[in-house]
C-alpha cells in the first residue's frame, strides 16, 4: 500500500485498477464479459482468496497472497499516507458511509474524504454511472475506494475510466465494513486455517451458502478448464502479471 500511495497519478497515467481475485471472482470471470475486460484492464492484481493463490503458484506463479481487509485495512490505518489525497468512497450503505465519514474527523480528513451509497445496478445505468463519473471528476480524487462488491466495482471503473481523473481505483469489496466492525471478521486462527468462508457463511447463511456454492463449482470449472482444455478457455484476464510485495503494499 505504502508504494501505491507513496505518489499521485500522473494525467498520462490515468486510472490504476487494483483488483483482489478470489473464487467467486474466478467464477465470474468465465461468463462475465465486461468484468473478464476490467480484470484485462486492472494495473496490480493482489491475490485475495486461498484456493486462487495455490492454483496460482502450482501453474508457477510466484504470487503472494493479500487479501481484501489487508488492503483495506492498511488503507485506513495509515492516514499520515493520505493527507496529500483526495479520497471518494463507493459504499453500499449510509451505515458504510456515516463509519467512513467518522473515520475521516478521526483522522482529520473529512475535507479530503466524499462518500457516495449508489443505487444497485448502478454500474448498468449509464445516467447514473456518468454522474458519479462527474463527482469523483469534482472532487479530484486521486484515490478511489470501491466497495461495493464485484463484479459492480470492477465494470464501474473500466467503463467510466476515460472519464475518472488520474487516481487508484482501489477495488475491495466488503473489506470496508469489516475493518469498522460492522461485519465481523474471522478471529486469526480461523484465518490461519484458511477458513474465513466458512466464518462469512455463518454469518450470513442464506445470502453466502448458495453463493459459495456456485463459486466453488465455478472454480473447479475454471481449473479443470485451465489446466486440462486450454484451448477451450476463455483468455485468462491478467493471470500472469504481479502485484507488489505486500511487505511494500
Amino acid at each position: 500500500m505504502n508504494a501505491i500511495l507513496s505518489r499521485r497519478r500522473a494525467a498520462r497515467e490515468g486510472v490504476g485498477l487494483v483488483v483482489t481475485p478470489n473464487i467467486d471472482h474466478v467464477a465470474q470471470l468465465r461468463h462475465n464479459p465486461a468484468f473478464r475486460h476490467a480484470y484485462a484492464s486492472a494495473e496490480i492484481i493482489f491475490c485475495d482468496g486461498f484456493p486462487v493463490h495455490y492454483y496460482a503458484l502450482a501453474r508457477g506463479h510466484r504470487i503472494n497472497r493479500v487479501t481484501g481487509c489487508e488492503l483495506a485495512k492498511r488503507l485506513l490505518d495509515t492516514p499520515e499516507l493520505l493527507f496529500f489525497h483526495r479520497l471518494f468512497f463507493v459504499v453500499d450503505s449510509e451505515k458504510t458511509a456515516r463509519a467512513v465519514n467518522e473515520w475521516a474527523d478521526a483522522s482529520r480528513l473529512c475535507d479530503q474524504v466524499v462518500t457516495h451509497v449508489p443505487p444497485f445496478g448502478f454500474e448498468a445505468d449509464e445516467t447514473w454511472s456518468a454522474k458519479l463519473s462527474d463527482e469523483i471528476r469534482d472532487h479530484s480524487t486521486t484515490v478511489l475506494v470501491m466497495a461495493v462488491g464485484a463484479p459492480r466495482s470492477e465494470i464501474f471503473v473500466n467503463q467510466q475510466r476515460t472519464s475518472l481523473p488520474p487516481c487508484w481505483a482501489i477495488c475491495v469489496g466488503q473489506a470496508v465494513k469489516t475493518v469498522f466492525g460492522i461485519v465481523q471478521r474471522a478471529p486469526v486462527f480461523v484465518r490461519r486455517l484458511h477458513a474465513e468462508w466458512l466464518w462469512r457463511a455463518l454469518q450470513e447463511p442464506r445470502r453466502l451458502v448458495p453463493r459459495y456454492m456456485a463459486a466453488s463449482m465455478g472454480f473447479v470449472r475454471g481449473v479443470f478448464c485451465d489446466f486440462w482444455e486450454p484451448a477451450s478457455c476463455e483468455p485468462s484476464a491478467g493471470a500472469s502479471r504481479r502485484g507488489p510485495d505486500p511487505d511494500h503494499a
